[in-house]
């Protein structure tokens, strides 16, 4: 297998991102997981609130395993709108009720995220979270393959208007990702536009486990890729497109917690960490090089809530035979 070609068609890269944010301990960690379920019921209260489609005008296509959408959940929605608008450039459409607050953000006019406002719990410790949905056809069906493979539910399934059917899993390790079954197609596997997510990196302690839970539940292939330490690190690969990776915690932090992490397509890592910073941000890992010949970096809102940046050049590295994925 080409693990080059699978990468370049997906448009982007995954990324070791091994020194991401600081450790997640008990209780934030409760907080944590708290406040991705909450990112997972979204609009639960709202019920009548019609979601914008993942695809306008709607398409056929499916893409099991991809990350096709994520949801923010923070004490301060207008800040985290000044924040990610400043930085990615998102825009925003607002819907709110008597009981949530709810944002969707659009980059060139295409919904990419929402931003859901819940109060942190008094006396509670920990920052917001985004939470990754992973493509789906039949979030029930793969809701009980999980569950049947050691995972939790945090958020039951349930169907959104416009939107199509969605759930919250806890994987046997602990890491919160949600599932969704969109009901107007996946968005197509073209390079992401900046602004736009382009990568997930799931960060665990035993990579081999965790993998083979992702193969049974997503269909996933696995490909371990070589590594300039002694960590283990694979790419999740479906339909002949890399779509993630798994990348293990160094051995002298067990105080972290498993958990996913997305990262969004920018034109200029550096920039991009410096805006962040004079917005009110912080540079959870400095920028540096990935293997494809650009820049990555995690940054951290006002908040607190992480997020990774990351470059990737219209042309990709398919013309580099040297080049290796993350």
């Amino acid at each position: 297998m080409d693990l080059r070609r699978r990468t370049t068609r997906h448009g982007g890269c995954g990324s070791h991102a091994s020194r991401s944010h600081r450790a997640q301990r008990h209780p934030g960690y409760l907080l944590t997981l708290l406040m991705a379920a909450t990112a997972g019921a979204g609009v639960a209260a709202a019920a009548s609130m019609d979601l914008p489609p993942l695809v306008q005008p709607a398409g056929t296509e499916h893409h099991v395993g991809k990350l096709v959408w994520a949801d923010l959940v923070t004490p301060d929605l207008d800040a985290a709108k000044r924040f990610y608008g400043g930085v990615f450039g998102w825009t925003f459409s607002d819907m709110a009720n008597a009981q949530d607050n709810y944002a969707v953000a659009y980059v060139g006019g295409r919904p990419v995220a929402g931003l859901l406002q819940r109060a942190t719990p008094a006396r509670e410790h920990g920052h917001p979270v985004w939470l990754s949905f992973l493509a789906v056809r039949d979030v029930d069906a793969t809701s009980r393959t999980a569950l049947a493979h050691g995972a939790r539910v945090v958020f039951a399934s349930r169907s959104y208007p416009g939107r199509g059917r969605q759930a919250v899993l806890r994987d046997p390790a602990g890491a919160v990702f949600g599932i969704l079954a969109s009901s107007s197609g996946d968005p197509a596997d073209v390079l992401a536009e900046p602004g736009e997510w382009i990568w997930s990196s799931l960060q665990v302690h035993d990579p081999a486990t965790d993998a083979g839970f992702y193969r049974a539940v997503m269909g996933y292939d696995i490909y371990d890729v070589p590594s300039d330490d002694s960590r283990r690190h694979s790419i999740l690969s479906s339909d002949g497109f890399a779509r993630a990776s798994i990348n293990a915690f160094p051995d002298d932090t067990p105080g972290r917690h498993p958990h996913w992490l997305g990262f969004v397509r920018v034109r200029d890592v550096a920039s991009v960490a410096s805006r962040a910073v004079a917005l009110g941000g912080q540079v959870l890992l400095e920028p540096r090089p990935d293997r494809h010949g650009g820049q990555l970096a995690i940054i951290a809102d006002p908040i607190g809530a992480p997020i990774g940046l990351m470059e990737w050049s219209d042309d990709g590295p398919a013309n580099d035979s040297q080049q290796e994925p993350r």
